[in-house]
């Protein structure tokens, strides 16, 4: 693996999911202002091995490094070429006042085109008319980096501005890369050990060593490995999506039904610069349904003096939370007969603090109840049938399918439930990533 960067990610899970290159690149068409290009997939070769390049081409697009790529003091970066495979479809996003995004930066410092700051682009964002799901998990890859970034440099949340993925192609790489997280809801993510890297980069706050701080804050926990090739092999935003998604330590396993690659714009001595995404399907042989382990953080607590518009909000800003995997609300009566919100949040056990600082910030509790638990967990498997978003579990009486409730599409409930019935009845093409 030459490395892992938000342009490669994406280019390789569009290889191993063609499928998904309408959604993928209408999102990333959405969230691009008027003269920022368009977003294409090429084929092309890497180090003699057929890859997929992900980008922008035209209009004001930029063809150097991207996905906040710090830069080396000696780089070599092309322009991809090939045969174009997939481009953006659909509307772009109105025309913001750029004039007001440029922050503090010298302008020769600026890029002159790019939403820097993190408001800016987490609004952006929000407003675009983007694919169900695809919004949620681009804002969670998006704070991730926010706040590795602000702990780095010693700044608010809110005050961050990204130097280098100012350009319009890193917030493409940040909402395609949402877009996939969101289409493959369901999948579990592992990665391998991650290649090193060495020497210096060359940002916006002078020369710093590689991993990029950033980096390496975000992906603490995870496997590294050192095969002597310098440069930065892991971008600040690759590992962002890396900390969304994967949990470290996950063994591979099951059969493998669809492969990606995609490679990055760096040429890299004596191997191909490539990522390379492998599809597996979990379910286990038929009969054999025997459940996962793992733990869980359980975050429990009540409320009783935020309206129900408050709670909806505090909900989903929770959902959105990096760590979070589920939030469930629930009513009942308190003392004295008012009536009573009951949250409860699971969560990775290694994001128990952050969730609990999440929980205070969003809603008005002063207390709340964690716990951490075991829990089983049957093999379950991603795929598409009639259409329609899938998800497979392996049970002990058989397997069972059941169509994601938020990609039904139909006019009246009527039609909804017809289309969830042919999904659920249909031969799933299914896969696991």
């Amino acid at each position: 693996m030459g490395g892992v960067a938000g342009d490669m990610f994406v280019a390789a899970l569009l290889d191993a999911f063609p499928d998904l290159a309408p959604r993928v690149m209408a999102d990333a068409r959405a969230v691009l202002p008027e003269g920022a290009g368009t977003p294409v997939l090429r084929e092309g070769l890497s180090g003699g091995i057929a890859v997929r390049r992900f980008g922008l081409e035209g209009e004001d697009a930029h063809t150097h490094a991207h996905d906040h790529a710090h830069r080396p003091a000696h780089s070599h970066a092309h322009q991809a070429s090939g045969a174009v495979l997939a481009e953006g479809l659909g509307p772009r996003a109105k025309p913001g006042n750029e004039e007001e995004r440029g922050g503090n930066e010298p302008a020769h410092e600026r890029h002159r085109h790019g939403a820097g700051s993190y408001r800016d682009m987490r609004a952006r964002i929000e407003a675009a008319a983007l694919s169900e799901g695809t919004a949620r998990h681009a804002s969670a890859i998006l704070g991730l980096l926010a706040r590795a970034e602000a702990a780095i440099h010693g700044v608010k949340v809110e005050e961050v501005h990204f130097h280098e993925i100012a350009d319009w192609d890193s917030l493409l790489d940040v909402v395609a890369a949402g877009s996939l997280a969101a289409a493959l809801q369901g999948a579990d993510w592992t990665v391998s050990a991650l290649p090193l890297g060495g020497g210096l980069v060359r940002t916006q706050h002078g020369l710093l060593p590689v991993p990029a701080p950033a980096t390496a804050a975000l992906l603490d926990g995870f496997d590294w490995r050192d095969d002597g090739i310098a440069g930065e092999r892991v971008t600040p935003t690759g590992a962002a999506i890396l900390k969304h998604l994967a949990r470290p330590g996950r063994p591979l396993g099951g059969r493998l039904v669809a492969s990606g690659t995609g490679a990055g714009t760096r040429a890299l001595p004596g191997m191909p610069n490539v990522l390379r995404a492998l599809v597996f399907e979990a379910a286990p042989a038929e009969g054999d349904a025997r459940a996962d382990h793992d733990r869980v953080a359980v975050i429990e607590f009540d409320i009783d003096d935020m309206t129900g518009e408050e709670i909806g909000t505090a909900s989903e800003r929770l959902r959105a939370a990096p760590g979070v995997l589920d939030v469930s609300v629930g009513s009942r009566l308190g003392k004295k007969g008012r009536p009573v919100a009951s949250m409860r949040l699971l969560a990775r056990p290694e994001s128990m603090e952050a969730v609990a600082r999440a929980c205070f910030a969003q809603t008005s509790t002063i207390g709340l109840r964690v716990r951490e638990e075991r829990r089983l967990i049957l093999p379950r498997a991603a795929g598409e049938s009639a259409g329609v978003a899938v998800k497979t579990v392996a049970r002990p009486g058989g397997p069972t399918v059941k169509a994601e409730s938020d990609v039904l599409t139909g006019d009246t409930l009527a039609a909804r439930r017809a289309l969830k019935l042919r999904a659920e009845s249909g031969d799933a093409e299914r896969g696991d990533a």
